[in-house]
């Protein structure tokens, strides 16, 4: 059998702890012929094999990002960014550049607006928003998505600057004059201004319902499939053969088994069906688990379900054991009851569903826990691979339940405030000092038999897998008496590709360099271990491999 594709001369990290590096791979449709040395490498070339010197450049399995967001980062690529941007004329010049530029927006969006954009002590409401624009309707968005501001026209035109019951966990932050301040916290209240986008919010509609568009015409998702391919496409630019999409929306699903059928998936995907605290229980077996026999191939699955527990710090509707720093008497309010919570573990793990629930305090993680726990002790001990998503504080007594329930603890490197151009305030003033040994425990939680992968978030943080693991790399201690977080390299590009291949039961066939394996490869520009931690963000993507198809070519080639 002779090679498609041969990549030699190169430094492979295979993360096949057997055989842990080569000079040379050898891919042959969608698998891997051979890796090993260069000479009997390239004995397996034939007359139509493409060669491709790496000339000492590292070769890796394809990134998968664990978590993240396809829809919403897609229509991102196309909205005003505010990352960096700091202080009132800043911000006014980027947003009337922005309108200027787009004249016939029926509402402007900015991403990626820091808490602290104006300053540390002042907080963005409609006010400060109408002195840069009062004549059309404006959103800017936290850079977590769980908060965001309104200028008064856009809250005028949702229908809300009087406020609205907008569910538990959820607000529409009223000012002194009774009148809504601009600031709307979680998806409830953002949705009614982000529907007059010119995407009607439906990249949201995953997270923020677990449902899908009411009524989407021939052109409307035409145009969303579009804005998914560009997505997509950035993706496989970045090196990443693998997402796991946590948007949960059968409307995505379908968009993207469309482009599987017609030009193909550029990236593998993983998908959850999103579970509210407002769906009956009977949903799992009726609508979760039709989901996953329908969408069950290695390009595009779904197979496990989605939840959150509770929200953001910074929006004051993360879930604490003990009381915000900042607030005494308020911990947070869970998106859903412990019992509530439990039944929705049991039954879905009883269907073969594993669950991944966003919980950001500890509040919360104890939460999730103790569901997983009520689901072993009903279910008993299975290869589950439930997992917490976030964590960004866990309670000391709480650590070593992760190894106990075998549960997988995904978390994102350039969440932690310092990191990936986020300040460090207001997030560690509402937590407090006492609770920052605990915060983004990396770490702590793997010394303690935890399974960790790692991943970004997108749009929430910036998707290149390679910035990530430098900020993993590089993440500093927020003072004297917090430990060091870090893990080793070895361990984070694991958690980056094997450990990811694992938590979605893959890890027999991807996220290892190794025969027989799905042909799914990266090559960087350079040698990734002769890297600085701070230069590793300079390397880039030059060939990336999805499926044995080359979906990203740095020079063009075809």
């Amino acid at each position: 059998m002779t090679a498609d594709l041969i990549i030699h001369n190169a430094r492979i990290l295979t993360m096949d702890d057997a055989h842990p590096r080569a000079e040379a791979i050898a891919l042959c449709g969608n698998r891997i012929l051979a890796v090993g040395g260069n000479d009997a490498v390239l004995a397996l070339a034939g007359a139509e094999t493409r060669l491709h010197d790496a000339d000492g450049a590292t070769v890796l399995p394809g990134f998968n990002e664990a978590h993240m967001h396809i829809f919403g980062g897609s229509v991102a690529l196309g909205e005003l960014s505010l990352f960096g941007v700091k202080g009132f004329d800043a911000l006014a010049k980027a947003v009337l550049d922005y309108a200027a530029d787009n004249p016939d927006l029926p509402l402007l969006v900015a991403q990626t607006a820091d808490y602290t954009i104006l300053s540390e002590t002042e907080r963005v409401t409609r006010h400060h928003l109408d002195r840069i624009i009062a004549d059309r309707p404006f959103l800017m968005v936290a850079p977590d998505r769980h908060t965001a501001w309104a200028n008064t026209i856009a809250l005028e035109k949702a229908g809300i600057l009087k406020g609205r019951d907008v569910g538990i966990g959820n607000e529409i932050v009223i000012g002194e004059d009774g009148l809504a301040n601009g600031e709307l916290r979680e998806s409830n209240a953002i949705r009614p201004v982000s529907a007059m986008s010119v995407t009607g919010g439906r990249e949201g509609l995953g997270v923020g319902t677990g449902g899908d568009p009411d009524h989407v015409t021939p052109q409307e998702r035409a145009g969303d499939i579009a804005i998914l391919k560009r997505g997509l496409a950035y993706c496989a630019s970045l090196g990443i053969t693998s997402i796991q999409n946590m948007d949960g929306s059968l409307y995505q699903l379908e968009m993207l088994e469309e482009i599987e059928k017609t030009d193909g998936l550029p990236v593998r995907v993983r998908m959850p069906y999103h579970m509210k605290n407002f769906m009956p229980l009977s949903d799992l077996e009726e609508k979760a688990a039709a989901w996953k026999a329908r969408f069950d191939t290695d390009k595009l699955r779904c197979d496990f379900v989605k939840l959150f527990m509770d929200g953001v710090t910074e929006g004051e509707t993360a879930v604490f054991v003990d009381d915000y720093a900042h607030k005494p008497g308020w911990k947070g309010e869970p998106l859903f009851s412990a019992e509530a919570f439990n039944a929705v573990a049991t039954e879905a793990n009883r269907l073969g569903l594993p669950v991944a629930v966003h919980a950001i305090g500890d509040g919360a993680v104890r939460m999730v826990l103790d569901g997983y726990e009520a689901s072993i002790n009903a279910n008993g001990r299975k290869d589950l691979r439930n997992r917490i998503e976030h964590i960004e504080v866990v309670h000391p007594d709480d650590i070593g339940r992760f190894a106990e329930t075998a549960t997988a603890a995904s978390m994102q490197p350039t969440h932690p405030p310092g990191s990936a151009g986020l300040p460090l305030e207001p997030y560690l003033t509402y937590i407090g000092p006492e609770r920052w040994p605990h915060a983004f425990a990396w770490k702590t939680l793997v010394d303690a038999g935890a399974t960790i992968v790692f991943a970004t978030d997108w749009p929430v943080s910036p998707l290149p897998p390679l910035s990530c693991i430098a900020d993993a790399m590089t993440r500093q201690p927020w003072a004297e008496n917090v430990p060091d977080q870090r893990l080793s390299l070895g361990e984070t590009l694991a958690a980056y590709t094997r450990t990811s291949a694992w938590v979605e039961y893959m890890e027999d066939r991807k996220g290892v360099l190794k025969p027989g394996y799905l042909a799914d490869v990266v090559l960087l520009s350079g040698n990734l271990e002769n890297q600085t931690h701070a230069d590793i963000a300079a390397l880039s993507p030059v060939l990336t491999i999805c499926d044995g198809r080359i979906t990203f070519d740095a020079g063009g080639r075809q």
